[in-house]
Protein backbone atom coordinates (compact mmCIF):
# COMPACT_ATOMS: atom_id res chain seq x y z
CA UNK A 1 0.00 0.00 0.00
CA UNK A 2 1.62 3.44 -0.58
CA UNK A 3 0.93 6.72 1.72
CA UNK A 4 0.36 9.49 -0.28
CA UNK A 5 2.63 12.11 1.99
CA UNK A 6 2.68 16.28 1.26
CA UNK A 7 6.01 16.33 3.64
CA UNK A 8 8.90 17.44 2.53
CA UNK A 9 12.03 15.24 3.21
CA UNK A 10 12.58 17.99 6.24
CA UNK A 11 9.40 16.32 7.60
CA UNK A 12 8.69 13.40 7.04
CA UNK A 13 5.77 13.10 9.70
CA UNK A 14 3.02 15.18 8.05
CA UNK A 15 1.30 12.32 6.22
CA UNK A 16 -2.26 12.57 4.01
CA UNK A 17 -4.95 10.24 5.03
CA UNK A 18 -6.82 10.93 1.65
CA UNK A 19 -5.96 7.40 0.53
CA UNK A 20 -7.49 5.66 3.61
CA UNK A 21 -11.06 7.03 3.29
CA UNK A 22 -13.38 10.15 4.21
CA UNK A 23 -11.60 12.64 6.29
CA UNK A 24 -15.02 13.05 8.32
CA UNK A 25 -15.09 9.35 8.90
CA UNK A 26 -11.58 9.04 10.02
CA UNK A 27 -12.38 11.97 12.57
CA UNK A 28 -15.31 10.35 13.99
CA UNK A 29 -13.74 6.71 14.55
CA UNK A 30 -10.94 8.10 16.11
CA UNK A 31 -13.07 10.00 18.37
CA UNK A 32 -15.66 6.77 19.14
CA UNK A 33 -12.39 4.88 20.33
CA UNK A 34 -11.07 7.70 22.48
CA UNK A 35 -14.38 7.96 24.23
CA UNK A 36 -14.32 4.51 24.72
CA UNK A 37 -11.13 4.31 26.67
CA UNK A 38 -12.21 7.31 28.73
CA UNK A 39 -10.67 10.09 27.13
CA UNK A 40 -12.50 13.24 26.27
CA UNK A 41 -12.72 14.85 22.82
CA UNK A 42 -13.23 17.84 21.25
CA UNK A 43 -16.16 19.03 18.74
CA UNK A 44 -15.67 22.59 16.43
CA UNK A 45 -18.36 24.56 15.30
CA UNK A 46 -18.54 26.23 12.10
CA UNK A 47 -18.50 29.39 14.26
CA UNK A 48 -15.36 28.85 16.23
CA UNK A 49 -17.18 27.61 18.87
CA UNK A 50 -15.77 24.77 20.59
CA UNK A 51 -16.77 21.59 23.33
CA UNK A 52 -14.78 19.73 25.40
CA UNK A 53 -16.56 15.92 25.74
CA UNK A 54 -16.17 13.05 28.04
CA UNK A 55 -19.25 10.55 28.33
CA UNK A 56 -19.67 9.26 31.89
CA UNK A 57 -20.43 5.73 30.57
CA UNK A 58 -16.14 5.16 30.42
CA UNK A 59 -15.22 8.14 32.41
CA UNK A 60 -13.39 7.32 35.99
CA UNK A 61 -13.65 8.80 39.14
CA UNK A 62 -10.74 10.53 38.97
CA UNK A 63 -10.79 11.59 34.99
CA UNK A 64 -14.02 13.60 36.16
CA UNK A 65 -12.59 14.87 39.28
CA UNK A 66 -9.80 15.79 36.90
CA UNK A 67 -11.99 17.47 34.04
CA UNK A 68 -14.17 19.48 36.80
CA UNK A 69 -10.97 21.12 38.19
CA UNK A 70 -9.90 22.39 34.88
CA UNK A 71 -13.56 23.58 33.99
CA UNK A 72 -15.02 24.67 36.96
CA UNK A 73 -18.52 26.47 36.90
CA UNK A 74 -18.15 25.73 32.91
CA UNK A 75 -18.76 21.93 33.55
CA UNK A 76 -22.40 21.19 32.33
CA UNK A 77 -24.12 17.46 31.39
CA UNK A 78 -25.81 17.04 28.17
CA UNK A 79 -29.01 14.82 28.74
CA UNK A 80 -30.80 13.61 25.34
CA UNK A 81 -34.38 14.60 25.01
CA UNK A 82 -35.56 10.79 25.92
CA UNK A 83 -33.85 11.05 29.22
CA UNK A 84 -34.97 15.01 29.80
CA UNK A 85 -38.27 13.92 29.63
CA UNK A 86 -37.82 11.07 32.24
CA UNK A 87 -36.20 14.02 34.22
CA UNK A 88 -39.82 16.01 33.74
CA UNK A 89 -37.90 17.94 31.28
CA UNK A 90 -39.17 19.37 28.11
CA UNK A 91 -36.35 19.32 26.13
CA UNK A 92 -36.85 18.83 22.64
CA UNK A 93 -33.40 18.79 21.87
CA UNK A 94 -31.90 17.66 24.73
CA UNK A 95 -30.69 19.54 27.52
CA UNK A 96 -27.88 21.16 29.72
CA UNK A 97 -27.48 20.94 33.26
CA UNK A 98 -24.95 22.65 35.17
CA UNK A 99 -22.71 20.24 37.44
CA UNK A 100 -20.11 22.25 38.55
CA UNK A 101 -19.02 21.06 42.34
CA UNK A 102 -21.07 17.71 41.54
CA UNK A 103 -19.36 14.36 42.41
CA UNK A 104 -18.87 11.25 39.74
CA UNK A 105 -21.64 9.31 41.50
CA UNK A 106 -24.35 12.20 41.81
CA UNK A 107 -23.50 13.14 38.34
CA UNK A 108 -23.93 9.59 37.29
CA UNK A 109 -27.09 9.08 39.02
CA UNK A 110 -28.81 12.13 37.16
CA UNK A 111 -27.15 11.16 33.79
CA UNK A 112 -28.60 7.93 33.69
CA UNK A 113 -29.94 5.91 36.85
CA UNK A 114 -33.15 5.49 37.70
CA UNK A 115 -35.21 7.57 40.48
CA UNK A 116 -32.27 10.94 40.23
CA UNK A 117 -34.17 14.27 41.08
CA UNK A 118 -34.99 16.41 38.41
CA UNK A 119 -33.07 19.55 38.26
CA UNK A 120 -33.90 22.73 39.15
CA UNK A 121 -32.44 24.50 35.74
CA UNK A 122 -31.68 23.63 32.88
CA UNK A 123 -30.76 24.73 29.11
CA UNK A 124 -31.68 23.80 25.64
CA UNK A 125 -28.42 21.53 24.54
CA UNK A 126 -26.20 22.86 21.81
CA UNK A 127 -25.85 21.15 18.43
CA UNK A 128 -22.29 20.61 19.33
CA UNK A 129 -23.34 18.59 22.72
CA UNK A 130 -25.99 16.50 20.72
CA UNK A 131 -22.97 15.69 18.04
CA UNK A 132 -20.98 14.62 21.33
CA UNK A 133 -24.19 12.29 22.15
CA UNK A 134 -24.17 11.20 18.35
CA UNK A 135 -20.22 9.73 19.07
CA UNK A 136 -20.79 8.15 21.79
CA UNK A 137 -24.09 6.57 20.14
CA UNK A 138 -21.08 5.27 17.23
CA UNK A 139 -19.03 4.14 20.31
CA UNK A 140 -21.75 1.95 21.76
CA UNK A 141 -21.61 4.00 24.85
CA UNK A 142 -24.28 5.53 27.10
CA UNK A 143 -25.30 9.28 25.58
CA UNK A 144 -24.72 11.06 28.76
CA UNK A 145 -21.96 13.45 28.40
CA UNK A 146 -19.79 15.48 30.71
CA UNK A 147 -18.89 18.93 28.46
CA UNK A 148 -18.33 22.50 28.66
CA UNK A 149 -17.29 25.06 25.97
CA UNK A 150 -14.02 26.17 25.50
CA UNK A 151 -11.59 27.97 23.19
CA UNK A 152 -11.26 26.22 19.97
CA UNK A 153 -7.23 26.76 20.59
CA UNK A 154 -7.49 25.71 23.96
CA UNK A 155 -3.76 24.46 24.40
CA UNK A 156 -5.21 21.83 27.40
CA UNK A 157 -6.96 19.91 25.06
CA UNK A 158 -4.98 20.15 21.75
CA UNK A 159 -4.44 16.69 21.82
CA UNK A 160 -7.68 15.54 21.94
CA UNK A 161 -9.27 13.79 19.45
CA UNK A 162 -11.22 16.50 17.52
CA UNK A 163 -14.21 16.38 14.73
CA UNK A 164 -16.77 19.22 13.46
CA UNK A 165 -20.26 19.70 13.68
CA UNK A 166 -22.05 17.64 11.44
CA UNK A 167 -19.01 15.27 10.74
CA UNK A 168 -21.33 12.25 11.86
CA UNK A 169 -23.87 12.50 9.35
CA UNK A 170 -20.92 13.12 6.48
CA UNK A 171 -19.10 10.14 8.03
CA UNK A 172 -22.55 7.55 7.41
CA UNK A 173 -23.15 9.16 3.96
CA UNK A 174 -19.79 8.18 3.14
CA UNK A 175 -19.15 4.64 4.55
CA UNK A 176 -22.70 3.00 5.53
CA UNK A 177 -23.09 1.32 1.67
CA UNK A 178 -19.60 0.84 1.37
CA UNK A 179 -18.96 -2.68 1.95
CA UNK A 180 -16.97 -5.66 0.33
CA UNK A 181 -17.02 -9.50 0.75
CA UNK A 182 -14.26 -10.78 2.53
CA UNK A 183 -14.83 -14.73 2.44
CA UNK A 184 -18.13 -17.16 1.89
CA UNK A 185 -18.28 -20.72 2.06
CA UNK A 186 -21.33 -23.38 2.88
CA UNK A 187 -22.37 -23.88 6.42
CA UNK A 188 -24.29 -27.01 7.25
CA UNK A 189 -26.93 -25.75 9.64
CA UNK A 190 -29.51 -27.86 12.06
CA UNK A 191 -32.18 -28.37 10.13
CA UNK A 192 -31.67 -26.76 7.14
CA UNK A 193 -30.08 -28.35 3.67
CA UNK A 194 -28.05 -25.93 2.12
CA UNK A 195 -27.20 -22.41 3.61
CA UNK A 196 -23.72 -20.29 2.97
CA UNK A 197 -22.27 -17.85 4.89
CA UNK A 198 -21.22 -15.00 3.10
CA UNK A 199 -19.16 -12.58 5.38
CA UNK A 200 -19.61 -8.42 4.06
CA UNK A 201 -17.45 -5.55 5.71
CA UNK A 202 -17.39 -1.79 5.87
CA UNK A 203 -19.49 0.78 7.20
CA UNK A 204 -18.58 2.89 10.09
CA UNK A 205 -15.45 1.36 11.94
CA UNK A 206 -15.35 -1.66 9.25
CA UNK A 207 -17.72 -4.27 11.33
CA UNK A 208 -18.06 -7.25 9.68
CA UNK A 209 -21.57 -8.61 9.04
CA UNK A 210 -23.03 -11.66 7.87
CA UNK A 211 -25.59 -12.76 5.54
CA UNK A 212 -26.55 -16.46 5.12
CA UNK A 213 -27.95 -17.36 1.82
CA UNK A 214 -30.58 -20.20 2.34
CA UNK A 215 -31.29 -22.65 -0.75
CA UNK A 216 -30.60 -20.80 -4.69
CA UNK A 217 -32.88 -17.88 -3.92
CA UNK A 218 -34.60 -17.11 -7.49
CA UNK A 219 -33.72 -13.45 -8.10
CA UNK A 220 -36.57 -13.17 -11.17
CA UNK A 221 -39.03 -12.64 -8.13
CA UNK A 222 -39.23 -11.05 -4.65
CA UNK A 223 -36.27 -13.14 -2.74
CA UNK A 224 -37.62 -13.74 0.53
CA UNK A 225 -35.34 -11.58 2.94
CA UNK A 226 -34.80 -11.81 6.84
CA UNK A 227 -32.83 -8.70 8.33
CA UNK A 228 -32.16 -9.75 11.83
CA UNK A 229 -30.32 -7.46 14.52
CA UNK A 230 -28.40 -9.52 16.77
CA UNK A 231 -29.78 -10.70 20.10
CA UNK A 232 -26.66 -12.73 21.50
CA UNK A 233 -29.40 -13.73 25.15
CA UNK A 234 -31.86 -14.86 22.85
CA UNK A 235 -30.40 -16.21 19.95
CA UNK A 236 -27.63 -17.77 21.09
CA UNK A 237 -28.38 -18.73 24.97
CA UNK A 238 -32.05 -18.89 24.34
CA UNK A 239 -33.31 -15.85 26.59
CA UNK A 240 -36.92 -16.30 27.52
CA UNK A 241 -37.38 -12.17 27.78
CA UNK A 242 -37.70 -11.86 23.99
CA UNK A 243 -39.23 -14.13 21.02
CA UNK A 244 -35.61 -13.25 19.02
CA UNK A 245 -34.29 -16.69 19.02
CA UNK A 246 -37.54 -17.90 17.75
CA UNK A 247 -37.74 -15.75 14.92
CA UNK A 248 -34.06 -16.20 14.01
CA UNK A 249 -34.54 -20.34 13.38
CA UNK A 250 -38.16 -19.69 12.12
CA UNK A 251 -36.96 -17.29 10.12
CA UNK A 252 -34.15 -19.71 8.23
CA UNK A 253 -37.02 -22.18 8.26
CA UNK A 254 -39.27 -20.01 6.49
CA UNK A 255 -36.49 -19.15 3.69
CA UNK A 256 -36.10 -22.75 3.23
CA UNK A 257 -39.67 -23.75 3.02
CA UNK A 258 -39.71 -20.73 0.38
CA UNK A 259 -37.39 -22.24 -1.78
CA UNK A 260 -34.59 -19.86 -1.16
CA UNK A 261 -34.02 -16.54 0.84
CA UNK A 262 -31.22 -14.72 2.59
CA UNK A 263 -31.33 -13.70 6.17
CA UNK A 264 -29.14 -10.89 7.54
CA UNK A 265 -27.59 -10.97 10.80
CA UNK A 266 -26.74 -7.13 11.43
CA UNK A 267 -24.22 -6.68 14.46
CA UNK A 268 -27.21 -4.20 16.38
CA UNK A 269 -27.43 -5.61 20.07
CA UNK A 270 -30.12 -4.10 22.01
CA UNK A 271 -32.04 -2.35 18.73
CA UNK A 272 -27.96 -0.30 18.35
CA UNK A 273 -27.66 0.29 21.57
CA UNK A 274 -24.90 -2.10 22.55
CA UNK A 275 -24.88 -5.64 25.13
CA UNK A 276 -23.75 -3.05 27.74
CA UNK A 277 -26.69 -0.66 27.70
CA UNK A 278 -28.84 -3.83 26.81
CA UNK A 279 -27.67 -5.21 30.14
CA UNK A 280 -28.37 -1.91 31.64
CA UNK A 281 -32.13 -1.76 29.94
CA UNK A 282 -33.25 -6.01 31.05
CA UNK A 283 -31.92 -4.22 34.75
CA UNK A 284 -34.41 -1.65 34.75
CA UNK A 285 -37.19 -4.36 33.17
CA UNK A 286 -36.67 -6.23 36.21
CA UNK A 287 -37.66 -2.99 38.41
CA UNK A 288 -40.67 -3.19 36.15
CA UNK A 289 -40.16 -0.53 33.48
CA UNK A 290 -41.18 -2.18 29.54
CA UNK A 291 -38.50 -2.37 26.94
CA UNK A 292 -39.00 1.43 25.93
CA UNK A 293 -39.10 3.28 29.00
CA UNK A 294 -35.68 1.37 30.40
CA UNK A 295 -34.36 2.91 26.97
CA UNK A 296 -35.00 6.31 27.57
CA UNK A 297 -33.98 5.72 31.18
CA UNK A 298 -30.65 5.59 29.13
CA UNK A 299 -30.77 8.19 27.47
CA UNK A 300 -31.92 6.21 23.97
CA UNK A 301 -35.22 6.13 21.64
CA UNK A 302 -37.34 3.46 21.17
CA UNK A 303 -35.11 1.78 18.30
CA UNK A 304 -31.69 3.53 17.81
CA UNK A 305 -30.91 0.89 14.51
CA UNK A 306 -29.93 1.88 10.83
CA UNK A 307 -30.53 -0.33 8.29
CA UNK A 308 -28.05 1.32 5.36
CA UNK A 309 -25.81 -1.89 6.05
CA UNK A 310 -28.33 -4.38 5.21
CA UNK A 311 -29.40 -2.23 1.55
CA UNK A 312 -25.52 -2.56 0.84
CA UNK A 313 -25.37 -5.98 1.51
CA UNK A 314 -28.62 -6.49 -0.61
CA UNK A 315 -26.99 -4.83 -3.15
CA UNK A 316 -23.67 -6.97 -2.80
CA UNK A 317 -25.71 -10.08 -3.62
CA UNK A 318 -27.82 -8.32 -5.79
CA UNK A 319 -30.78 -8.31 -5.24
CA UNK A 320 -33.07 -5.41 -5.48
CA UNK A 321 -37.04 -6.94 -5.04
CA UNK A 322 -37.74 -8.25 -1.72
CA UNK A 323 -40.42 -10.22 0.36
CA UNK A 324 -39.14 -8.67 3.72
CA UNK A 325 -40.03 -11.31 6.85
CA UNK A 326 -40.93 -8.87 9.56
CA UNK A 327 -43.34 -7.56 11.64
CA UNK A 328 -41.61 -4.32 12.12
CA UNK A 329 -43.37 -1.21 9.20
CA UNK A 330 -40.47 0.75 10.77
CA UNK A 331 -37.70 -1.70 8.80
CA UNK A 332 -40.15 -1.78 5.96
CA UNK A 333 -39.91 2.19 5.51
CA UNK A 334 -36.41 2.34 6.29
CA UNK A 335 -35.14 -0.40 3.50
CA UNK A 336 -37.49 1.49 0.96
CA UNK A 337 -35.80 4.85 1.70
CA UNK A 338 -32.63 3.01 1.22
CA UNK A 339 -33.57 2.30 -2.44
CA UNK A 340 -34.69 -1.65 -1.91
CA UNK A 341 -38.25 -2.80 -3.57
CA UNK A 342 -39.65 -4.28 -1.25
CA UNK A 343 -43.03 -5.57 -3.01
CA UNK A 344 -44.60 -7.76 -0.15
CA UNK A 345 -44.17 -8.30 4.23
CA UNK A 346 -44.31 -12.12 5.51
CA UNK A 347 -45.25 -12.36 9.02
CA UNK A 348 -42.60 -13.86 11.73
CA UNK A 349 -43.56 -15.90 14.91
CA UNK A 350 -41.99 -16.61 18.22
CA UNK A 351 -43.09 -18.77 21.12
CA UNK A 352 -45.02 -16.30 23.60
CA UNK A 353 -43.54 -17.22 27.45
CA UNK A 354 -44.10 -15.90 30.80
CA UNK A 355 -41.96 -13.85 30.47
CA UNK A 356 -41.57 -12.38 27.16
CA UNK A 357 -45.40 -11.52 27.07
CA UNK A 358 -44.80 -7.62 28.33
CA UNK A 359 -42.17 -7.39 25.97
CA UNK A 360 -44.36 -8.35 22.60
CA UNK A 361 -46.78 -6.30 24.06
CA UNK A 362 -45.20 -3.42 24.21
CA UNK A 363 -43.54 -4.55 20.87
CA UNK A 364 -46.93 -4.22 19.25
CA UNK A 365 -48.76 -1.25 21.70
CA UNK A 366 -45.35 1.30 21.63
CA UNK A 367 -43.49 -0.01 19.16
CA UNK A 368 -45.78 -0.39 16.41
CA UNK A 369 -45.24 -3.86 15.40
CA UNK A 370 -47.97 -5.74 13.46
CA UNK A 371 -48.33 -8.77 15.87
CA UNK A 372 -51.66 -10.00 16.74
CA UNK A 373 -52.03 -9.13 20.08
CA UNK A 374 -55.57 -10.56 20.68
CA UNK A 375 -54.34 -14.06 19.19
CA UNK A 376 -50.98 -14.34 20.81
CA UNK A 377 -51.65 -13.50 24.42
CA UNK A 378 -55.43 -14.95 23.86
CA UNK A 379 -57.83 -11.92 24.02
Amino acid sequence: MTIHTNASAADPAQVSLASFGPDAAIRCERAAAELRFGRPIRIVGEDGAALVALTLDTATPAGFRDLSDMLGDRLQLYLTPQRASVLAIDAPDGAMIGIDGMDFDTACHLGYLRGAVPPEGWQPASPLAEEAAGVARLALLLPAIVCASIAADDPIFADCATIGIGDIAVALAATSRRFEVVAETAVPLAGIKEARFVVFRGGFAQRDQIAIVVGQPDRTFPVPVRVHSSCITGDLFGSLKCDCGDQLRNGLKTLEARGGGVLLYLDQEGRGTGIASKMRAYGLQAEGLDTIDADAELGFGADERRYETAAAMLDGLDIKCIDLLTNNPLKVAYLKACGIDVVDRTPVTGTVTEQNRRYLRTKAERGGHLLAVDRLFGG
